[in-house]
């Protein structure tokens, strides 16, 4: 009996000890698959930092990029806030320098015009003179226009006789005619110079040709006064001497008595001064 329940004792050992081997082997498998789990979770956990660590410096670029864009942008608004004004600014300058333009423009125009009624009314001037002075010979009267001024050169020959300043009867008569033409333009104003040669000259109380020439002019000032009432504030009576001559070759061509004709000249070069104080013009 005794030996039965030994026998049935070692059977039920060994029976249990193959159930725990079994366990074991099951056991052992499952911590294997575990720790492959954990291998492999460890692995994706390290890759995913790596990412992240990726994402995180990526992330930090885009956002010192985007502080940088941002301050650009800024600036950018700036600039053009900068630039709008500008631009007015500009187009206010360019504005004002257009209607400066034009006002030069204006000014220049009247300008020109000015000019052209004198050179208008300094030829009716001249045809008027030749028209009454008639076929006189070109060398003893000439009528020209010179930088705007009508200039009435009578040769002595037909005004006084040689080393006199006493007008002749001839002379009064071309004289006559040119009265008739300057008192019909009463806003003339001219100017009668005497002119000689270079010969040296004293006689009586003149003492050279200065003398000469102022005397011939005032002869001529006073029978243009005297005889054909010309207003004697609108004459100048000088005297040049020898210092202008018109010819080195005939002397005689430097004798002569000058008659300068200024139509409306006081009202003119006002018109050209006021014309040059224009800032317009001088911008």
């Amino acid at each position: 009996m005794k030996k039965i329940f030994v026998g049935f004792l070692g059977m039920a050992i060994l029976l249990s000890s193959c159930v725990s081997q079994k366990k074991y082997a099951e056991l052992e498998t499952k911590q294997k698959e575990t720790q492959d789990l954990l291998n492999s979770a460890t692995v994706k956990l390290n890759s995913c930092l790596e990412e992240k660590a990726t994402a995180d410096a990526r992330l930090k670029t885009l956002e010192d990029q985007n502080a940088f864009l941002k301050a650009n942008n800024q600036e950018l608004i700036n600039n053009m806030g900068n630039l709008t004004t500008l631009t007015a600014k500009g187009a206010e300058n360019l504005e004002k320098s257009l209607e400066s333009l034009q006002e030069k423009d204006l000014t220049i125009r009247k300008l020109q015009n000015a000019i052209t009624r004198r050179d208008s009314v300094n030829l009716a001037l001249v045809q008027s003179l030749k028209g009454v002075l008639g076929n006189l010979d070109d060398q003893d009267i000439e009528i020209n226009v010179e930088k705007g001024v009508v200039f009435i050169s009578i040769s002595d020959k037909l005004l006084f006789s040689s080393g006199s300043y006493n007008v002749t009867a001839r002379a009064k008569e071309i004289l006559g005619k040119v009265a008739q033409v300057v008192n019909n333009k009463p806003d003339f104003e001219f100017m009668v110079e005497g002119h000689t040669d270079d010969v040296p000259y004293r006689k009586g109380v003149l003492l050279d040709n200065w003398d000469l020439s102022v005397k011939r002019s005032t002869a001529v000032v006073r029978i243009l006064q005297n005889d054909y009432g010309v207003d004697p504030k609108r004459m100048t009576a000088a005297g040049r001497s020898q210092y202008i001559p018109v010819s080195q070759t005939d002397k005689s061509k430097n004798r002569r008595t000058r008659i300068v004709v200024l139509p409306k000249i006081d009202q003119f070069y006002s018109m050209i001064e006021e014309g040059m104080k224009d800032p317009a013009i001088n911008d």
